[in-house]
């Protein structure tokens, strides 16, 4: 039956959609952390449909929510009032940082940082963008034309000028070998060199924690230091917060919180978590960025009744059983497990990240090459002992992306640690 359905989606599909494994699962159902595919085989789910399934998979608050609004009415657009993208509007705008801030809500991260490229572009009149190097912002037009990571750009044209910076990946590249403090400094100071040499940028855009790259990250503070830079020449910073938003770093709500020494960012974009599998993303933003626009703009299915009730169930539960919190004291416990495991496997490089949000770093052993062969039978074995993850990294994909649904029990971080041990184990 599996079999049957692979061939159907290669005769339709692109050859370029990716699909996991040698032999491609379909998941069918899924309770809390675990997910079951079409053979019978259950899963626990360590990678939560790419960061997206925040709380728990079949969550009873927000199948109620959804199918409530259901028999009420589905859809309406933009165009008229809509409680339930208010009511989720204004707890966003709260829980954001972003004094006066507006929101406008999407259905995916693409174009959430697709709006605000556009926001930022307008407000400042310039298409110069600054991104990071091995950064990750979506997959439309202008998305991947800031996108720092060759196998995910897949053109060089671009309506925007973008200038790449230092500081995405704190034990690789030029500045790899210094402190923290000194690591900062010397990135500041290539910001400083590179605006010297270019007309005035719109914005700053960054992830606290890049994603796809393999969950890398600069020190903290990095992006505090980027902003009193960036603030004294009117350039606007936005933080990426598609994957790390809503308590997953455990430490922080946000990730630019970790960042926060300098207030907050200008803007921000959401999406993935806070659907728990709806589709939802948008847009934080000061009222004088967000208002700046000079002709109409609506979204047909941003915000939408349905998955507004879905994103309020969702953020209702996720505050009120504290998953922040569990994401930093259960995440505390399994990235100090896979660091202990990674001692004693030469192929692991690093072990990275903070909450739920965890990389695992594969090279050759004695170097710092990567292995993508190694991480895909890193992959290949976790399945076959019942564990899901994720893969990405920058120069090649060769890390490991673990990011659990927030309400991970330790039972299971040790369950799914214990699995992953033996997948490094056997490479």
């Amino acid at each position: 039956m599996t079999k049957d359905l692979l061939g159907r989606h290669r005769a339709v599909m692109p050859d370029w959609l990716a699909l996991y494994y040698e032999e491609p699962l379909e998941i069918t159902h899924g309770e809390g952390r675990h997910v079951w595919d079409a053979e019978g085989n259950r899963y626990l789910d360590f990678f939560g449909g790419i960061l997206t399934t925040m709380t728990a998979h079949a969550l009873p608050e927000v199948t109620k929510a959804v199918s409530e609004q259901a028999g009420r009415i589905v859809h309406s657009s933009t165009l008229y009032l809509n409680r339930p993208m208010v009511e989720l509007a204004e707890r966003i705008a709260r829980l954001s940082g972003i004094p006066d801030a507006r929101v406008f809500f999407t259905t995916s991260g693409t174009e959430a940082n697709d709006t605000a490229l556009l926001l930022a572009t307008a407000y400042r009149q310039s298409n110069t963008i600054l991104a990071m190097r091995n950064s990750y912002h979506g997959r439309s037009f202008s998305a991947v034309g800031i996108t720092g990571n060759r196998g995910w750009s897949p053109t060089s044209l671009s309506p925007l000028q973008t200038l790449y910076v230092h500081g995405g990946v704190r034990t690789r590249g030029p500045y790899a070998h210094l402190s923290d403090e000194d690591f900062i400094a010397a990135c500041v100071e290539d910001l400083k060199d590179l605006l010297g040499h270019t007309r005035p940028p719109a914005a700053l855009i960054a992830e606290p924690i890049q994603g796809v790259g393999g969950f890398t990250s600069g020190p903290d503070g990095l992006y505090a230091a980027f902003r009193d830079v960036l603030a004294e020449r009117g350039i606007l910073w936005i933080a990426d917060e598609v994957q790390t938003g809503w308590g997953r770093t455990g430490d922080h709500f946000w990730g630019w919180q970790a960042h926060g020494q300098s207030g907050p960012p200008d803007m921000l974009t959401f999406a993935k978590g806070i659907g728990n599998g709806s589709s939802i993303g948008g847009v934080v933003a000061r009222a004088e960025i967000m208002n700046c626009l000079d002709s109409n703009s609506i979204s047909t299915f941003g915000g939408t009744q349905i998955t507004m009730a879905a994103g309020l169930a969702n953020l209702s539960y996720l505050l009120e059983h504290d998953l922040q919190g569990n994401a930093r004291r259960v995440g505390g416990l399994l990235v100090e497990r896979l660091r202990a495991v990674a001692a004693q496997v030469p192929q692991v490089r690093e072990v990275r990240g903070r909450g739920l949000m965890l990389g695992v770093e594969i090279t050759r052993p004695g170097t710092d090459d990567a292995d993508p062969a190694a991480a895909s039978a890193v992959l290949e074995a976790a399945r076959e002992g019942g564990l899901l993850i994720g893969k990405g990294g920058g120069h090649n994909t060769s890390s490991l992306r673990i990011a659990p649904p927030l309400s991970l029990t330790v039972a299971e971080a040790e369950e799914g640690a214990a699995i992953l041990e033996n997948a490094l184990r056997s490479i």
